[in-house]
């Protein structure tokens, strides 16, 4: 999984072609610390389909509330640099992040 900061969001998502599965979450976040081994799995199948990167928000607070990431966990699905789903806080299973992705990369 590709780890995003600040400096890398806009060059990696924004201005990325295809899909880009973003995994925001903080240090304090114990939730999103329990999805992330998933969220890891999920990345080597869809591999070469969708790339997917983690944004920890403790540092990067403006560019979460700019991407209207309001609670955690929250994961967001861009094409082409625009924000076409997400899921978030009790929403956030595995299940329906996978069922998110396959919604959209079977289009």
């Amino acid at each position: 999984m590709l780890m995003l900061d600040k400096d890398t969001f806009k060059t990696e998502v924004l201005e990325g072609t295809g899909y880009v599965l973003v995994d925001y979450f903080s240090d304090g976040c114990v939730p999103c610390k329990a999805l992330m081994p998933a969220v890891e799995e999920l990345s080597k199948k869809y591999e070469g389909r969708v790339v997917f990167a983690k944004l920890n928000t403790t540092g990067a607070r403006r560019l979460a509330i700019s991407q209207k990431i309001l609670g955690l966990p929250t994961l967001s699905l861009y094409k082409d640099g625009v924000k076409v789903d997400e899921v978030t806080k009790d929403d956030a299973t595995i299940e329906n992040i996978e069922a998110m992705v396959e919604e959209h990369i079977s289009k």
